[in-house]
């Protein structure tokens, strides 16, 4: 399998390119749009054929690079159904597999930061998205997010997997590129040591997070698979 990581310094967000190296053909999970320049020169020095674009959630800190990419290449964007953005060529559920060449992807519905998050498990690793980061997970205060349901999926979905199995999360904020689910299982700073759901609801409710810097415009946008959309006149 061909796997290349890419990190996006403004809002720290983390895409994942995966291609098989037989078929030649690739997918991109959580794009960027301002970072669609760096995605088509590594695809095209690798000679890949971009399928899909997977989200694992309508972001509100980045507007992502789906629709461009679409329009440019002819992929497809991939999204949860629930998660607000009908403008996606593939609305999945959990348990649905994204196949690509030699590669499958698993989808987990991780639903509590928003109601439409999915991780995607491809055996040896799983991209997490905002669900469950390096020592900590995403916020819960906007979005329908919820803190029980995100301590349900995280426990349900990821927790369970095997310990060697790598994390790739949407974000880091500290110079971590990855963990494994043994080691947040055991050190996350919010769900690790056997963390009590009770006592993890606490924690996210006493965080005095910022409003998101782009949220006004990264949700319309994201609303609509990338495509910024023109605000109205008064």
């Amino acid at each position: 399998m061909i796997f290349k990581q890419f990190f996006e310094p403004d809002t720290s967000t983390f895409t994942y390119l995966l291609a098989c190296e037989k078929t030649k053909q690739a997918l991109l999970i959580d794009t960027v749009e301002s970072e669609v320049p760096k995605y088509l020169k590594e695809l095209e020095a690798q000679d890949l054929k971009l399928v899909y674009t997977l989200e694992t959630h309508v972001h509100a800190d980045h507007v992502t690079g789906a629709d461009t990419l679409r329009q440019k290449l002819g992929s497809k964007s991939v999204v949860h159904r629930d998660a607000g953005a009908m403008c996606g060529d593939l609305l999945v559920t959990d348990g649905v597999h994204i196949i690509v060449g030699s590669i499958d992807l698993e989808v987990r519905y991780t639903p509590g930061h928003t109601n439409g998050c999915i991780s995607f498990f491809a055996g040896d690793r799983v991209f997490t998205g905002d669900s469950l980061l390096i020592g900590g997970c995403g916020r819960t205060d906007f979005q329908s997010g919820d803190s029980g349901q995100l301590y349900d999926s995280i426990h349900g979905q990821i927790f369970s997997l095997a310990d060697n199995v790598i994390i790739y999360p949407g974000h880091d904020y500290n110079g971590n590129t990855q963990s494994t689910v043994g080691e947040e299982r055991k050190n996350n700073k919010r769900l690790g040591d056997n963390r009590s759901r009770d006592d993890f609801i606490k924690i996210m409710s006493e965080l005095k997070l910022a409003y998101p810097k782009y949220i006004d415009i990264a949700l319309p946008a994201n609303q609509a698979c990338g495509r910024v959309v023109p605000a109205q006149a008064a």
